[in-house]
């Protein structure tokens, strides 16, 4: 029982176990159970050292938390919103956030599943300033792409705040963390790699620590990131976890982010929302008086030749999901999702194929090529122009970054920018920046395109005080891409009367459709577990019409492949 709770459990001989002290306390219960059936007592054949000593205790008081927050527990409004005006919080809360942060406040650990643009990073920091004793400091775990949102927030909400986020990278963190900052923001990736130093000073302090966009860690304690994010869980003396779209692709999605929270209380993917309805909080798009978007299908068909290498492409796919669900090793799952994300390149723009050495029938794909870009891409051009020559601007999204390129370069007389993960944040002021940029497609009237990849733009960004109109190109298996690159121009701030189009093309008789299916299941699954009908996405098919660094897996999972093998199959007859 023991040995199961953790990949990190480690057998240290005939009679003994070790691991990891936020696998343990999830089955000290157990444990207990084992200690009383064998009469044991302390100092006799059973020593609980010190620290162990005070971290069991912290546990038990977590555990009575979460008893508080299942009994309803919440802050009053008028004591709340005096205590955020003696803390130094100017910003004004909405209403749907004072109702949150009233929740949020009044727990040690909790989460914010808002939706983007809903101002969970203000309801985050009013939540640290109701809670904030004298000399507790913040680490907040981020996408580093989220970084400028917090600096921007902290001086929003702290307008009189010395302080400012300090950056935690590469050799400057054993430095940065002995000048005890009292903000701090640090990558997901720069975690594992800093595991000690982060340990130690969490130890040594008292840190609150929220994860925003915290389903970056649902793989759980079998990847490297979410394990070192896991293993601090025991020592913040706050934690929050923050999510527009915390199970992006299923209920398990949940578990490693309620195991943050609390370790504790066991929860499972039977129980896991019923466990985790008491400790989140959650604003609807709904709530945020906007008019809900227009999302818009464009089928467009593909050429005969293209068509006939999509067939030979889609076999060899078939074949390696029929491997993948016999052989579920990770070098099966990479050489599937690296055969998958070459059909989706193929249906978006044939040509990205053209430095692949391993496609079949070399001729024929040297005489699709030919054709142009496909007729998707066509599409998109021709419709960026369109919407351009109408006064309009408009965000164009694709997920391989040769198509954001080749988009902004074939737009260059609109004025055309892009982002994707290449291009490093940086001063708005410098053109060459990811801020820059959106800074450029805000403020210059002849920059007309943006080009964005959702890896790297799908968070963090806000465009819709300027762009109300966007294209897909292409999408993948990822539900949380799709959903917060939406967000981008539809999110609070919008007027009330403001109307949003999100327009998706896809090649008929193609992976797309796939995509489409298996994006609106995982959509729905969350939408039904949130208790969100907001969520739910209907769109409206256009007429069919002729038309002259993400991960390998792009988000695929084992549902993903079953249907993509039986739409393959299908396809085929």
């Amino acid at each position: 029982m023991l040995g199961r709770a953790s990949d990190d459990a480690q057998s240290e001989g005939g009679t003994s176990i070790s691991l990891p002290w936020w696998s343990f306390v999830g089955v000290r219960s157990q444990f207990g159970d084992l200690i009383r059936a064998f009469g044991l007592r302390v100092g006799e054949y059973l020593l609980i050292d010190e620290q162990a000593t005070d971290l069991l205790r912290q546990s038990s008081r977590n555990e009575q938390s979460y008893a508080a927050a299942v009994a309803g527990e919440q802050v009053e409004e008028a004591v709340l919103l005096a205590r955020l005006r003696a803390a130094g919080f100017e910003r004004a809360l909405k209403s749907h956030q004072i109702r949150n942060v009233r929740r949020l406040a009044a727990l040690p650990a909790a989460a914010t599943f808002s939706v983007p643009g809903a101002g969970k990073t203000t309801e985050a920091l009013a939540t640290f300033a109701y809670r904030r004793e004298a000399g507790d400091r913040l680490l907040v775990i981020a996408p580093k792409n989220a970084f400028a949102a917090w600096d921007e927030q902290l001086k929003e909400c702290f307008p009189n705040e010395s302080g400012e986020f300090v950056r935690l990278r590469g050799a400057n963190i054993a430095r940065a963390l002995q000048d005890d900052p009292p903000f701090m923001l640090i990558s997901y990736q720069q975690v594992p790699r800093s595991r000690d130093l982060i340990t130690q000073h969490l130890a040594r302090h008292r840190v609150h620590v929220f994860l925003d966009e915290s389903h970056r860690i649902k793989a759980g304690a079998a990847r490297l990131t979410a394990n070192a994010v896991l293993s601090v869980s025991q020592l913040p003396v706050g934690k929050l976890v923050m999510s527009g779209t915390p199970m992006p692709q299923a209920l398990d999605d949940l578990l490693p982010q309620f195991s943050f929270l609390y370790p504790e209380v066991q929860a499972t993917p039977d129980n896991v929302i019923e466990q985790m309805r008491p400790i989140y909080v959650r604003t609807n798009k709904s709530e945020l008086g906007l008019r809900p978007p227009t999302i818009i299908t464009k089928t467009v068909p593909m050429s005969p030749l293209q068509s006939e290498l999509y067939g030979y492409m889609k076999s060899e796919v078939a074949r390696q999901a029929a491997v993948y669900l016999t052989d579920h090793t990770r070098g099966a799952f990479r050489s599937l999702g690296r055969s998958v994300t070459r059909l989706l390149m193929f249906v978006s723009h044939p040509a990205l194929l053209s430095r692949e050495i391993e496609i079949a029938k070399p001729g024929l794909l040297a005489a699709v090529v030919a054709e142009g870009g496909g007729p998707k891409l066509t599409y998109v051009l021709r419709r960026a122009r369109g919407l351009a020559k109408d006064g309009k601007k408009v965000l164009i999204w694709s997920s391989f970054r040769h198509n954001v390129e080749f988009i902004s370069d074939s737009l260059q007389d609109l004025g055309a920018v892009f982002i994707h993960g290449s291009v490093d944040a940086g001063d708005e002021d410098d053109d060459g920046t990811r801020e820059g940029r959106i800074k450029l497609f805000h403020d210059d009237p002849n920059v007309r395109v943006m080009v964005a990849n959702p890896a790297a733009a799908s968070e963090g960004v806000s465009l819709h005080k300027v762009c109300h109109h966007a294209l897909y190109l292409d999408r993948t298996f990822n539900a949380a891409h799709f959903l917060q690159s939406m967000d981008r121009i539809h999110r609070l701030g919008l007027a009330p009367d403001q109307d949003t189009t999100i327009e998706i093309v896809e090649c008929a008789k193609s992976v797309d459709q796939t995509v489409h299916m298996r994006l609106g299941a995982k959509i729905n699954a969350m939408a039904l577990a949130l208790d969100d009908t907001s969520l739910r996405i209907d769109p409206i098919p256009m007429d069919l019409q002729s038309t002259d660094d993400e991960e390998l897996s792009g988000g695929l999972d084992a549902d993903d492949v079953q249907a993509l093998l039986r739409d393959l199959r299908d396809a085929g007859e």
